[in-house]
């Protein structure tokens, strides 16, 4: 019996693809469903101690005290807010006027997407604001349904590898736990990666990405009729309010952007202050009186405890799973992989693709990497690098034609029936652009290293001469008091 309980793991996980796809049930109370039937199977059995269930509160209070998970709230309030403001409207306007052409549409729809994807937080919420300012504008410009919707849902997983993203910040903090086990089971003395790491890690294969996709935007849609978009490009004229608030904008992003990256701010600062220059735009617009506000916060905080909830499920599960022994049989089998280090990344990121056509960004960092990244990085010591990689594959799974999470989302919001072959020519460009970043990046390493020192990759204290250490040590003594001065004794 005892043999069979990780397989009961596993079977739990199967469990909750099933649940999430299938049922309608909000993923949360499925993650928690699954994990209290595996509790009890292996209570029942006798192969696992109750006792053991009882490290859960500690467990959870132990993950309510990550100062990162500040960031989550913030982020959802930049979102809620982004909705509720025109600011999308502004920098799609602005961007038209400075889009090339007839693509001009199409480029301003995958700019926009680029520039609210990290503040709306999930691929979701850029589905729904993309089709709300993009695709009416789009539509008016003689794009075809397909290739609307293939814009609207590449331009929606942009924030997934453009940082300082919501999922970048919990994949960093994922990988964070996971580098410190396979750090702590080898010995070696790499230095455990933080968000920062993935952030910058990610950059330049996201400016990579977005370039490729601004360039396949306007190449597929150049030969539109002459001044089929002018009309519609003079309609969409911004105002000077608008320009305004458009250049304000992107300063703010470009400012958060370079003060994450150079390290002058961390992400917890980067949203906060996001979220204070949105409310501030708000307020000085005067679009947001109180009950527009009090809304805004009742939805921020809804959207915050489901994620909260979400996580409590998913650190639930993986306790259960922990408890059950199904990450040591995973981790049996990566070990086994044959083959060196680039074999075991492509199937671990094979797995992970698979799980991310049926689960979202959130529930695989949150129930996946736990279970599948451990082992991998104990036999691959590059962590920036498989952050990176994971981040690419989640990318690609989400704009799989046929079940990714964003095309879902896409088909559901656009409520317009939309054939398969034309979505899958539509789509096809980004794909192949998005396989071949994936293949420079499992390629060239390197790409996930730019501007590391090497100094970055090792805890090993730099090599000390013996001079330059008592040097160091006499700076460290106290300056010696000078001997007392002779006084003469009064007569």
């Amino acid at each position: 019996m005892t043999e069979l309980m990780p397989w009961l793991g596993l079977s739990l996980l199967l469990l909750v693809g099933l649940g999430v796809v299938f049922t309608g049930i909000p993923a949360a109370v499925v993650l928690l469903a699954a994990a209290c039937l595996g509790a009890v199977a292996g209570a029942i059995s006798g192969t696992v101690p109750v006792q053991l269930l009882g490290a859960l509160p500690e467990r959870l209070i132990n993950l309510l005290e990550n100062d990162l998970l500040q960031a989550i709230p913030l982020y959802v309030l930049m979102g809620t807010l982004i909705n509720r403001l025109p600011i999308a409207d502004a920098l799609y306007r602005c961007c038209l006027v400075f889009a090339p052409g007839p693509a001009a549409p199409v480029v301003s729809g995958i700019a926009l997407g680029a520039l609210l994807g990290p503040m709306n937080g999930s691929v979701g919420a850029s589905v729904l604001a993309l089709s709300r300012v993009a695709e009416p504008r789009l539509a008016a410009s003689g794009i075809s349904l397909p290739r609307r919707a293939a814009v609207i849902t590449v331009a929606s997983t942009l924030g997934v590898v453009v940082p300082p993203s919501l999922v970048l910040i919990l994949l960093g903090d994922a990988m964070l736990n996971a580098h410190t086990i396979a750090v702590t089971a080898t010995g070696r003395d790499d230095r455990v990666i933080n968000t920062q790491d993935v952030f910058h890690g990610a950059l330049v294969p996201a400016v990579l990405y977005l370039a490729a996709c601004l360039i396949i935007g306007w190449w597929f849609n150049r030969r539109s009729k002459p001044g089929e978009t002018a009309p519609l490009k003079t309609a969409l004229q911004p105002t000077v309010q608008q320009a305004v608030l458009a250049i304000v904008t992107v300063s703010a992003i470009l400012i958060l952007l370079g003060g994450v990256a150079t390290g002058y701010f961390y992400a917890v600062e980067a949203a906060a202050m996001g979220g204070f220059i949105l409310l501030l735009a708000g307020f000085v617009s005067g679009r947001l009186p109180l009950p527009v506000l009090n809304e805004i916060l009742r939805e921020a905080l809804a959207l915050t405890g489901a994620l909260f909830f979400l996580l409590v499920g998913a650190t639930t599960l993986t306790l259960v799973l922990r408890i059950l022994g199904t990450d040591q049989l995973v981790a049996g089998w990566i070990a086994a992989i044959p083959g060196g280090t680039l074999s075991a990344t492509l199937i671990v990121l094979a797995g992970i693709a698979l799980s991310a056509l049926v689960l979202d960004a959130f529930e695989i960092i949150f129930v996946v990497v736990p279970i599948v990244v451990p082992p991998l990085l104990i036999r691959v010591a590059d962590a920036r690098w498989v952050a990176v990689l994971v981040l690419l594959a989640l990318q690609a799974s989400f704009i799989n034609p046929l079940i990714g999470y964003a095309v879902m989302m896409t088909r559901t919001v656009l409520k317009q029936a939309i054939p398969f072959p034309a979505l899958l020519r539509s789509l096809l460009p980004y794909l192949f652009a998005q396989a071949a970043l994936l293949l420079a990046v499992l390629l060239v390493p390197q790409l996930t290293h730019v501007g590391e020192g090497a100094d970055d990759r090792s805890r090993k204290p730099p090599a000390i001469t013996n001079e330059e250490l008592e040097k160091r040590f006499e700076q460290m003594l106290p300056p010696a008091e000078p001997p007392p001065l002779d006084v003469e004794p009064r007569r």
